[in-house]
């Protein structure tokens, strides 16, 4: 079955080419322009991971991500033309799983790699660490 990621940007041309490059990678996608239609979407049809702009009209990545942490662990990527470490810190500690500058342009091949990661993280549960575990003879 294929993972959902829901892209929340309110630059148009971000969401076009993310998208094009997560459903060729094989994710199907839903796209938000504003973090108060997210919220009701992400609630309705929950996805496997959200990437998320901050700076976005009507509700912005900081408020929507303190919202869903209230109900949810869903990995949460900020993807963002905040490039000052303060701002890295404080969507860290609102409990973003990854941070991604969009100044200075960023990698869309890196982007997806960093979300492989994120379902990978939320994805391992008892079976994966059987290999760790000793084996009784």
């Amino acid at each position: 079955m294929k993972q959902t990621i829901a892209l929340i940007d309110d630059d148009r041309n971000i969401l076009t080419s993310l998208s094009m490059a997560l459903e060729k990678e094989g994710f199907n996608v839903q796209t938000y322009l504003d973090g108060e239609s997210a919220l009701i979407g992400l609630s309705r049809s929950p996805p496997d991971l959200a990437v998320v702009d901050i700076k976005m009209p009507k509700m912005d990545g900081e408020e929507l991500l303190k919202k869903l942490r209230k109900k949810t662990s869903l990995p949460v990527i900020f993807l963002t033309s905040k490039d000052e470490e303060i701002d890295e810190l404080l969507g860290l500690k609102l409990g973003a799983d990854d941070f991604v500058k969009k100044s200075g342009g960023f990698s869309i091949k890196v982007l997806v790699e960093r979300i492989r990661v994120q379902l990978r993280k939320k994805n391992i549960n008892i079976e994966d660490t059987k290999i760790l575990l000793p084996t009784e003879n």
